[in-house]
């Protein structure tokens, strides 16, 4: 591995001048519900599983089983809205706070944020199963009249379930309702270069991620394995294999073959290099944990846009990324 010696010598309170940051915070994205349309932000807290309110809802069908783009890609319309301070450090819910959701042909609907709710048990997303708080009969009536099926919509039960991300790749580390990790990274760099091969550019949504960078070079992210943003320590642990989901069209929830297939002509596991048996998958972005999040809450764990990124440990190659 190649080490920014220098750069933690900054850090650390050496000698020198601090090397230029590698790349700047463009955007913050928070996903309240999983799978529905993300908020971008302009700084987002740290908590113990990821940015605060990221995929704290998710909704499910009659069995507790999650929905997804993948199953539901009607989703990909539903937008969310938080209030404005929810994403300051120390901000707490009142009487009036709300999450507020909307979808085409759908009255505005209004989910009080402080309200106490009854557990629901047998949720599950993906291998993991629990309870969690059911947000009641007016989210069901209409999540079920949007889908045209029986749905509920849940809040994570945070008071008595934990989450684990695979501990092979990063122990002790907790989400939500997220598919495997607490973040992840994207550059603008990446989605141009993939945007020039394209016949219609695609928006960044189509990827989803948390944290969108710009001024590095493109697929550089692939590459770090150490990074700090505002103070904080953050870890590449696994680079993003993509599902189905960056081909369904983020404004009409239409899904179509790109960018899959270009993406298959330089991102795949073979033409990456990538170790073990190539199994047809594609890559774009970087999945991270922030060591902090490990810590008891405390200031200051919070990411803001046009904050430096800072690259202090990084892999030689692709090939010598975990995939």
């Amino acid at each position: 591995m190649e080490k920014a010696a220098s750069m933690l010598a900054s850090f650390l309170g050496g000698v020198g001048s601090p090397e230029p940051p590698t790349a700047t915070v463009s955007s913050i994205f928070i996903y309240p519900i999983k799978s529905c349309r993300g908020i971008s932000v302009p700084q987002a807290p740290i908590t113990s599983t990821g940015f605060r309110w990221d995929r704290q809802w998710v909704v499910v069908n009659s069995s507790g089983r999650a929905y997804t783009q993948r199953v539901e890609p009607k989703l990909a319309l539903v937008e969310v809205e938080m209030p404005a301070d929810s994403f300051n450090e120390d901000w707490e819910p009142t009487e009036n706070s709300y999450l507020v959701i909307r979808a085409p042909g759908m009255d505005t609907l209004k989910v009080p944020l402080n309200r106490k709710c009854a557990v629901i048990h047998g949720i599950s997303v993906w291998e993991w199963s629990g309870s969690a708080f059911d947000e009641g009969s007016e989210a069901s009536e209409w999540f079920s009249n949007y889908l045209g099926k029986p749905s509920r919509l849940v809040r994570f039960n945070a008071t008595s379930e934990i989450r684990a991300v695979d501990p092979k790749y990063a122990q002790g580390h907790q989400i939500m309702f997220s598919d495997l990790y607490p973040f992840l990274l994207i550059s603008q760099g990446s989605l141009n270069t993939l945007n020039e091969l394209l016949k219609e550019p695609l928006s960044i949504n189509r990827f989803r991620p948390n944290i969108l960078v710009d001024g590095c070079n493109p697929f550089s992210e692939d590459l770090w394995k150490v990074i700090k943003l505002n103070k904080l320590t953050f870890q590449g642990v696994k680079l993003c294999s993509r599902c189905k989901v960056p081909t369904i069209n983020q404004e009409n929830g239409i899904a179509g073959v790109e960018p899959t297939e270009i993406l298959m002509k330089f991102r795949s596991d073979h033409a990456l290099h990538l170790k073990g048996k190539p199994q047809g998958k594609v890559y774009f972005g970087q999945n991270l944990i922030c060591t902090e999040s490990l810590s008891a809450q405390g200031k200051g764990k919070i990411v803001k846009v046009g904050d430096p990124v800072y690259v202090l440990e990084k892999v030689s190659s692709a090939a010598d990324a975990a995939v």
